[in-house]
C-alpha cells in the first residue's frame, strides 16, 4: 500500500513554457540558428544515494539489475572527489569542477561568515545547470525532486517545478524514497517535465549506521530492496502512461559507502593545534572521509603553515593521502589542504565525539559508483557494457547532449556519455 501523497510542495514556475526543445546531435555539435526541433524524448535523472557497485544484484536490487542489463552500463564509474553529497550533485548538474561550481563538499569553512557550515543555499551554486538551461534555453518542463534538505536548499528554485521533501524523518532530514517516489510520480502526471532530477536517501541513510551486527545488516538490505521497489514503481507508471516508449533513465548513485570499527577514528584538530605556528590559526571541515583544512593565520605565515599542515596530517594514523586542495580542482572555498582516510577509517573532528557514524565516504573507497542508462527510447542502446571511465561530471555534458544544448562557457569538465546511444 502506497503511503499517502506528500502535501508540503511548492511549485515554481520560472518564466513562459514553451514546448519547443532541440534534436539530439551528439556532445560538440552546436545548436543551428533556426528554431529548434523537439527530440521526442522524456529524460529522468535517479540517484540512488550512497549505494555502493556491488549491491547491484538480482537478489538485493532486482528491478535496477533488470533495467541495467536492458540498457548501457559503465563498469568504471566513478563519483568526483570528495565523494560527498552535494559536490557531486553539484557535478551532475553543471557537468563542471568544483572550482567552477562552487561546491567542493558538503561542508566548509566559509572565510567571509567565519564559521563552518553546510553548502545548502542556492547562492552557493555558481555555475548554471541542465535544470535551468533545460528551462529557459528551450522552454521545457523541469523538475526536481531532491529527498534530502540541504540539496532542496542547494538547487533551490532552478527547476520549473520544485518539490519540497517532506516528511523530514529527525536526525537525518530527508524524507523517504516512498514519499519521494510519490512525489515524482506526481510531479510527472501533473506537470509532464521534459527534465527530472531525483535523489532517493534511504540508501544512504541506512549507510550511515555499522554493519558489524546481523541486524543492521537486514537494515541495509531491506534499504536497497525497498528502493529497488520504488524505481519499479516509476518505471511500471511510466509504462502504464505511455511515456516508457520516450524515456531515457540515467540511474547511478553520487559515492558508495564505507564502514570503519570504533576505534579506526582520525582527529587531526589536536594534533595541528599543538604545533606553536598552527595553534589556533587553522580551520578542520570534517566530510566524513576526507577533511578540508583552511589557514587562517597571517597571510605572511602561510608558506611556511601549508607544508607544515600537510606534514602533520599525513604523520596522523588512518590518513592514507594529503595534498593542497588545487591538486583536486576543489577550488578556493575548499582551503588549503585536503586529507583523506584509509578505507575503514573516519575523520571526526573537532573532537572524537564529531562523527560518532561508522558508515562514512568522501575518501578514495567510496569513489566507484553504479552508473547506467536504460528507458524505453530507441535511442537507448540495450545489452551493453562499456569498460570506459564515467563520472559523475558526465551527466550534465550527456543530458546536454539529448537536448541539443551548447557547452557552458569554458567547455564541459566531463564529458556525454554518447556510448549509451545509438545515432538518431
Amino acid at each position: 500500500m502506497n503511503a499517502p501523497q506528500p502535501t508540503r510542495r511548492q511549485v515554481l514556475v520560472g518564466g513562459a513554457v514553451a514546448l519547443t526543445a532541440t534534436a539530439l546531435t551528439g556532445a560538440a555539435a552546436s545548436r543551428a540558428s533556426a528554431a529548434p526541433t523537439d527530440p521526442g524524448i522524456d529524460v529522468h535523472v535517479v540517484v540512488v544515494d550512497g549505494m555502493r557497485p556491488d549491491e547491484l544484484t538480482t537478489d538485493l536490487t532486482p528491478t535496477l539489475t533488470r533495467l541495467a542489463a536492458a540498457g548501457t552500463t559503465f563498469t568504471d564509474a566513478s563519483a568526483i572527489a570528495i565523494a560527498e553529497t552535494l559536490p557531486n550533485h553539484a557535478a551532475m548538474m553543471t557537468g563542471v569542477r568544483p572550482s567552477r561550481n562552487g561546491v567542493p563538499a558538503n561542508v566548509i569553512f566559509d572565510q567571509a561568515e567565519g564559521e563552518t557550515r553546510d553548502l545548502d543555499r542556492p547562492t552557493d551554486l555558481w555555475a548554471p545547470t541542465m535544470l535551468d538551461r533545460i528551462r529557459d534555453e528551450l522552454g521545457f518542463v523541469t523538475a526536481s525532486v531532491l529527498s534530502k534538505e540541504y540539496l532542496h536548499g542547494l538547487f533551490g528554485t532552478r527547476a520549473s517545478v520544485v518539490w519540497e521533501p517532506a516528511p523530514l524523518m529527525p536526525g537525518t532530514e530527508h524524507a523517504p524514497d516512498i514519499f519521494t517516489m510519490d512525489a515524482l510520480i506526481r510531479t510527472v502526471e501533473d506537470h509532464a517535465p521534459r527534465f527530472t532530477f531525483t535523489n532517493l536517501g534511504d540508501v544512504d541513510r541506512v549507510g550511515h549506521i555499522d554493519l558489524s551486527g546481523v541486524s543492521l545488516r537486514i537494515a541495509r538490505h531491506a534499504a536497497l530492496r525497498n528502493t529497488d521497489r520504488q524505481v519499479e514503481r516509476f518505471v511500471s507508471f511510466l509504462q502504464s502512461t505511455g511515456a516508457w516508449s520516450r524515456s531515457v533513465v540515467i540511474v547511478l548513485a553520487d559515492h558508495s559507502m564505507d564502514w570503519s570499527e570504533p576505534a579506526k577514528l582520525i582527529g587531526l584538530t589536536r594534533p595541528l593545534d599543538a604545533d606553536p605556528l598552527l595553534s589556533g590559526n587553522v580551520r578542520v571541515c570534517q566530510n566524513g572521509g576526507a577533511d578540508l583544512i583552511a589557514w587562517t593565520g597571517a597571510a605572511t605565515d602561510r608558506a611556511a603553515a601549508i607544508p607544515r599542515i600537510r606534514q602533520i596530517a599525513a604523520s596522523v594514523d588512518g590518513v592514507e593521502t594529503v595534498a593542497p586542495t588545487s591538486d583536486y580542482d576543489l577550488g578556493d572555498r575548499a582551503g588549503d589542504v585536503v586529507a583523506f582516510c584509509k578505507p575503514g577509517w573516519r575523520f571526526s573532528d573537532p573532537t572524537p565525539f564529531s562523527n560518532p557514524i561508522p558508515g562514512n565516504h568522501g575518501h578514495s573507497a567510496t569513489l566507484p559508483i553504479p552508473f547506467f542508462v536504460t528507458g524505453g527510447s530507441p535511442l537507448v542502446r540495450t545489452g551493453q557494457t562499456v569498460d570506459g571511465p564515467a563520472r559523475t561530471i558526465d551527466v550534465a555534458p550527456t543530458v546536454a547532449a539529448l537536448f541539443g544544448l551548447d557547452a557552458p562557457t569554458g567547455d564541459w569538465d566531463g564529458k556525454a556519455l554518447t556510448q549509451a546511444f545509438n545515432q538518431s
